[in-house]
């Protein structure tokens, strides 16, 4: 611990600044996964099924009740289309094309936030490293030949620590970019393809 301590205080005030940026980027990733795989994941087949089954059944106001109750985005995409029921096809199609369009950038918001976070994390860390060195070269300016070398290279190693920070900060922002990125268009994806299957049905059983 006292260790990992000594690491951070030797990089100087740049450090604070990437921890923020580190802390930011894992609050970005653990609040999208639990949006991403938690609020908006439901069991899609038993869910459009159950909403066919009550259409047929000429149950239209109970299959928009039973899509109230989930706040994820596929249900609210389908009762945007079931309270169009009496209306045109092309009525049905525009409100779930409308719903779409509010819900389906929920997914996807922040997310490239992480890319951006790394990428500064990065910088900053080079930053750091610059003014380091500028700060070690500066000192041993007017230290006494023998010494130069000594302080010149303690101070290179103590400059590196904000550039090894802002790669250690960088690295689960740019992972948790990859595996967000990926499982939001797997969701979007799925989404789609249930709300063309629930448009299909709706439009045809009329």
């Amino acid at each position: 611990m006292e260790s990992i301590i000594r690491f951070f205080n030797s990089g100087g005030p740049v450090m604070y600044v990437i921890l923020f940026s580190l802390l930011l980027g894992l609050a970005i990733i653990v609040e999208r996964i639990i949006s991403i795989r938690f609020k908006n994941r439901i069991d899609t087949e038993t869910f459009v099924n159950k909403v066919i089954e009550l259409v047929k059944n000429g149950n239209a106001n109970r299959a928009i009740e039973y899509c109230t109750r989930s706040n994820a985005a596929l249900p609210k995409i389908a009762k945007a289309g079931l309270k169009e029921l009496n209306n045109s096809s092309s009525d049905i199609q525009n409100a779930m094309e409308l719903a779409a369009m509010v819900e389906i950038p929920k997914l996807e918001k922040r997310t490239s936030y992480l890319s951006m976070i790394a990428n500064v994390a990065t910088l900053l860390g080079l930053l750091g490293t610059i003014m380091g060195l500028i700060s070690s070269f500066a000192a041993v300016a007017h230290a006494d030949a023998a010494d130069k070398a000594t302080l010149l290279s303690a101070g290179i190693s103590l400059a590196m620590n904000t550039t090894a920070f802002g790669i250690i900060a960088a690295i689960p922002c740019l992972i948790g970019y990859s595996y967000l990125v990926e499982k939001t268009n797997e969701l979007i994806d799925e989404i789609n393809e249930n709300v063309a299957r629930l448009y299909r049905y709706i439009t045809v059983s009329r």
